[in-house]
């Protein structure tokens, strides 16, 4: 038999709540922004950052999936909308011949570097700048316990 799982109480219920808002509500805005600034979508986006800071040559898509924290098949299907716009190159991987290996281009460069700066300005004045100094460091843990047990989940799955 099972113990039941104890109900949440007032605060947590609010944090939970809240919690669950902004995770539908922040990134609906971050990617009417990315559609704005960059005619990317926010997935998009994740993909040509993990890219630009891999190392030469670029990452396998399992790896990519990994950093994005996106599902293979999405992966897939992102990867194969950014290479058509040439801004993603994919070829067989040296090493094995088998795995694929996806390498941001000088057109992924640019429309990174031009889709940074608003959202950077979105990150500071929909998050960051409601958050005190104090608060980062206070949250950063708990965010950091909390991902651990999501990646951990994703690996057990």
């Amino acid at each position: 038999m099972t113990t039941p799982v104890p109900g949440l109480d007032g605060d947590e219920e609010i944090l939970w709540r809240s919690l669950v808002e902004l995770l539908v509500r922040l990134p609906r805005v971050l990617d009417d922004q990315f559609h704005r600034d960059a005619r990317l979508a926010m997935a998009e986006y994740s993909v040509l950052i993990a890219l630009s800071e891999a190392p030469v040559g670029g990452l396998r898509m399992g790896e990519l999936a990994e950093a994005t924290a996106l599902s293979r098949s999405r992966m897939s299907r992102v990867v194969d909308n950014l290479v058509r716009r040439s801004l993603v190159t994919r070829r067989k991987c040296d090493q094995d011949g088998r795995s694929l290996l996806a390498a941001i281009t000088a057109e992924g460069r640019v429309v990174l570097a031009a889709a940074y700066p608003g959202h950077l300005t979105r990150v500071r004045s929909l998050v960051l700048d409601h958050i005190a100094t104090s608060e980062i460091h206070a949250m950063m843990p708990a965010l950091s316990r909390i991902l651990a047990a999501l990646r951990e989940n994703a690996a057990n799955d």
